[in-house]
């Protein structure tokens, strides 16, 4: 297994020199993957409402590369491998399209498409991790709360996700990533049905 992680971490560092090297090849763009959406039409009038907040990410995933960790202390973002627009925007959108396939009885809205005192529950995400790392796992990790109308906090819950490449590269590491949102989405879901 240490071979696989040590062959891995090699293979990603000479993508990363070789993209480095050639200077003028535009870089890739990769967006995480798209959640099925539900085939129901969404119950406007349902009462139940989630609203997902900005999520706040750490100041190093808040950039336009891929970040991939070399080891335990060092990490890189990639310069030809890029996100194709903000991650915020794109893990806004990805938990809310899942939540609404787990959660059809709710309407999943983001912050900007309600008024800021409508909401029975808000979500908040933040994310300390989102990137590669060495060992071949695509690792997601960080925090969520659950407030109701009154701001009054009713769940607050660490995460912490790991999902393997199935194959060297980053087409692979976005794919990993994605699963872990799923996975994120399926404990949230659970979590919000609880409190019900």
């Amino acid at each position: 297994m240490m071979r696989l992680a040590n062959l891995f971490a090699i293979s990603l560092a000479a993508l990363w020199l070789s993209g480095c090297a050639a200077g003028g090849t535009p870089p890739t763009h990769y967006t995480l993957p798209d959640a099925p959406l539900a085939d129901d039409a969404i119950d406007a009038s349902s009462e139940r409402l989630l609203v997902i907040r900005p999520i706040r990410l750490a100041r190093y995933l808040d950039v336009e590369g891929i970040v991939f960790q070399l080891d335990d202390i060092t990490i890189q973002q990639a310069k030809g491998h890029q996100w194709a627009e903000p991650l915020g925007r794109q893990l806004e959108r990805g938990l809310r399209d899942r939540l609404a396939t787990r959660l059809p009885d709710t309407r999943i809205m983001l912050d900007g498409d309600t008024a800021r005192g409508d909401a029975p529950l808000s979500l908040r995400l933040e994310v300390d991790r989102f990137q590669g790392r060495h060992d071949g796992m695509a690792v997601a990790e960080g925090r969520w709360q659950l407030r109701d109308a009154n701001g009054e906090l009713l769940a607050l819950t660490p995460f912490s996700l790991t999902t393997p490449l199935e194959t060297d590269g980053y087409p692979a590491l976005v794919q990993a990533l994605g699963q872990d949102l799923d996975r994120l989405a399926d404990r949230l879901a659970s979590a919000i049905e609880r409190l019900r």
